[in-house]
């Protein structure tokens, strides 16, 4: 279905051929993407030049990536939601301030629906993704990726596909949360404690624990944001 690529820029050139494949009808809403590996080998890429097109799809509003799942195509309506946030990011600290203040209402009633819906690949993907970044503390965008991943599963746990859909939304501004963040001493090794104590009370179906951990760790967050660097 797709051509070898050779080129420098080669992610680019896989969120082109499938952008084609969508435009022609190839793809449609709700088709699932093949599994990473098997990209990496269509392509003739590494498995990175795919997780970074991915990532670009996704920001397109072209894909939605669900941990345990897959990663499917959209009709595209995310799109203009992300692209209205991502204006309003553009506030700065500002706009950080309005992000934890959102997740804060959100994210720890999020974390205590899960514990009463999620199944054991919603704890697989989460246990997995602290795997990840327990490994990946000197490499930023592994880190990063597998934080936003835990999130997403968290999310998926919790059973509603509008919280789903809410938190997906706000990926890429998570991401710019967390660039900041890993530069702050530390940072990386107190959001990985409180993901751990979030992933525990989840294991064990304690909503108030994981409503408690999950404070916790927005308020770190919080905290870190404000020491992280400006652009």
């Amino acid at each position: 279905m797709y051509k070898i690529i050779r080129s420098s820029r080669l992610y680019e050139q896989i969120v082109q051929q499938v952008e084609e494949s969508i435009h022609k009808g190839a793809l449609k809403a709700g088709d699932q993407l093949p599994p990473e590996r098997e990209l990496a080998e269509q392509f003739g890429v590494s498995r990175t030049a795919v997780r970074e097109a991915v990532k670009t799809l996704r920001e397109k509003g072209l894909v939605e990536a669900y941990p345990g799942r897959g990663t499917f195509i959209t009709d595209g309506s995310s799109n203009t939601i992300r692209q209205s946030l991502h204006r309003m990011m553009r506030s700065g600290n500002e706009g950080f301030a309005s992000l934890a203040e959102v997740r804060e209402i959100l994210e720890p009633e999020i974390a205590a629906l899960a514990t009463a819906r999620v199944d054991q690949e919603n704890l697989s993907a989460m246990r997995e993704q602290v795997e990840v970044m327990d490994a990946s503390k000197g490499d930023p965008d592994a880190y990063i990726e597998a934080d936003l991943d835990f999130h997403l599963a968290l999310a998926e746990a919790a059973g509603n596909p509008i919280i789903l859909s809410l938190i997906d939304s706000i990926v890429g501004l998570l991401r710019e949360q967390r660039i900041g963040i890993f530069q702050v001493k530390g940072g990386p090794e107190r959001g990985q404690y409180h993901h751990k104590k979030i992933l525990e009370a989840i294991e064990h179906r304690d909503p108030a624990g994981a409503r408690d951990a999950m404070k916790a760790h927005l308020k770190q967050v919080r905290e870190d944001s404000r020491h992280a660097p400006s652009e």
